[in-house]
């Protein structure tokens, strides 16, 4: 139970400040905030451990990974601006 509570959190942590790092509006819900938060963290994982060889991206990979969803997200669908 406090694995999930400590993901849910994490993720938003993330995503709030990978959405902080792109600048304009990025009208999203905070579930799917969560959600980003949760995909920057896999692949800001997964990347820290190619490059790094180390147990995991940090925190710092999983924002910078976060703010590339966020601006995918943006340039694929640029009428919700």
């Amino acid at each position: 139970m406090f694995f999930i509570i400590g993901l849910i959190i994490s993720g938003l942590i993330v995503g709030a400040l990978g959405r902080l790092a792109i600048p304009g509006p990025n009208p999203m819900s905070i579930g799917m905030t969560i959600l980003v938060g949760l995909g920057g963290s896999i692949l800001g994982g997964i990347i820290g451990r190619v490059l790094f060889n180390s147990q995991g991206g940090g925190l710092l990979l999983s924002v910078l990974c976060a703010a590339l969803i966020v601006w995918l997200m943006q340039r694929r669908n640029p009428a919700r601006t």
